[in-house]
């Protein structure tokens, strides 16, 4: 109700109650600077800064207050590892600036006086706008790497990268320790730098230091694949509670698939059920308008963070999963269907993958074919290229069923999904299945597809 005015980076879309932004820069030359100065002194650590509405993914976004001082010891916490340093770096921003790792990572570019290159808004071109703004960081959310590397296990045979892999990353451990490289391993590591890991490289632009992933985790494969190529991910782990960051991977204290250590001022504990519980500086004030839901989480000034972690005997933080995700079936195991949608994620075919099965005998999936891959295969194969006709088709079917298996291999029986259904379009923001950050709203899904869910039981009327 407080809301009188919107400013809109375009001018086009001014009007009633809504300013352009240089109407508002236009405004701005009109007043006296002494009072701008005055206004800026005024200003307290604990003054609010911004209020960040969460992703939505486990119910309706709710408003994060953060203050100055919350800003500022996040700030901190990354700025010490010196992840960009100077006009000569280069940050892309694939991420909304809704998303507060955006944010966070923006400040800090601002602060050490580094240019940040922000997405065009077409999907189809951030490869291109990546391998032509040749950036020395890139902050982004798992999707962007894995369709990366998709786009990559394409055009080679999976043994290919695997051995690729392989290879690459016990060369970089061995160099990063100071030990020589045996002649042999080094003349199979030079085969796959002149054929793989350069051209990966030179995707990114040639000049990538490191890439930065929140949000989700990442596939451990994906990972080790992108470290053996010298494009190296480092991990991190935040809320937007906590203005995105409670934990940082950096070159220096590194190990894949962890999230790092906790930042200068954080403190973390495991609670007995295994939720990670956080305090420090930079976590928030509060829900705007939420009493409720803020006692729920703050508690002794503790976060109740949602997400069930561990600490290893380095210090190391790693997620094993989200505590509302968690699914027990019929028979009282307990599952956390990320770990194996990750996996199908990582699959050519595959674009979204979500398990079902709380109180059910067994896990059941429903998948959404990747477009970008699946189209041209069909033209290939004479098929229709309409991903409606393709989902219903046996061979595609077949491929997704391939893929399926190669992941359940990893798991226990109690955690395999026995049978699947594919969609007839992806899940997407615009209906409403998927966060600004393309996370997966999983109830939503639950409640959209409950009739196919059912189905999968063989339930269906």
């Amino acid at each position: 109700p407080a809301l009188h005015t919107l400013v809109v980076m375009d001018a086009a879309a001014a009007g009633d109650g809504v300013l352009s932004l240089d109407e508002v820069r236009e405004r701005g030359r009109g007043r006296d600077a002494g009072e701008l100065e005055s206004r800026t002194h005024a200003v307290g650590a604990q003054d609010i800064a911004t209020m960040v509405y969460t992703s939505g993914t486990t119910g309706p976004p709710k408003g994060c207050i953060l203050t100055h001082a919350n800003v500022r010891a996040a700030a901190a916490g990354i700025e010490e590892h010196k992840f960009v340093d100077g006009a000569d770096d280069l940050v892309y921003l694939f991420l909304p600036l809704a998303h507060v790792f955006a944010r966070i990572i923006q400040f800090v570019a601002f602060e050490e006086g580094t240019p940040t290159a922000y997405w065009g808004g077409d999907r189809d071109r951030i490869i291109v706008e990546v391998a032509t703004l040749k950036p020395t960081l890139v902050p982004s959310i798992p999707r962007l790497f894995e369709k990366f590397y998709t786009l990559i296990a394409a055009h080679n045979p999976k043994d290919v990268v695997q051995r690729a892999t392989d290879v690459g990353v016990r060369v970089r451990q061995l160099e990063r320790a100071g030990e020589p490289v045996p002649d042999d391993l080094r003349e199979e590591f030079e085969t796959f730098e002149a054929s793989l890991f350069a051209n990966v490289r030179a995707a990114f632009g040639g000049r990538l230091n490191y890439a930065v992933c929140g949000g989700a985790p990442l596939g451990t494969d994906i990972l080790r694949f992108f470290w053996a190529c010298g494009t190296p991910i480092l991990e991190d782990y935040g809320l937007t509670e906590t203005m995105a960051v409670i934990s940082l991977s950096t070159m220096r204290d590194v190990k894949l698939g962890a999230v790092g250590k906790p930042i200068t001022g954080m403190q973390v504990r495991i609670a007995p059920d295994g939720e990670l519980l956080a305090r420090g500086p930079n976590v928030f004030q509060g829900y705007h308008g939420d009493a409720q839901a803020t006692a729920a989480v703050l508690v002794d000034g503790w976060l109740q963070t949602g997400d069930l972690a561990r600490v290893d005997d380095d210090g190391f933080l790693e997620i094993t999963g989200r505590k509302k995700d968690i699914i027990i079936t019929a028979g009282g195991k307990n599952i956390t269907p990320t770990n194996l949608e990750n996996d199908l994620r990582q699959s050519r075919w595959i674009s979204q993958a979500v398990m079902y099965g709380d109180r059910r005998p067994y896990p059941v999936a429903l998948v959404t074919l990747d477009e970008e891959q699946i189209l041209p295969w069909a033209r290939e194969q004479g098929l229709p290229d309409e991903i409606g006709t393709l989902s219903r088709d046996a061979r595609v079917r077949e491929l997704v069923q391939a893929d399926l298996e190669l992941a359940n291999g990893r798991y226990g029986t109690v955690e395999q999904v026995k049978r699947f259904a594919i969609l007839d379009r992806d899940l997407t923001q615009e209906t409403g299945e998927l966060t600004p950050t393309l996370k997966v709203k999983r109830a939503v899904v639950y409640d959209k597809y409950a009739d196919l869910f059912t189905e999968l039981y063989g339930e269906g009327t």
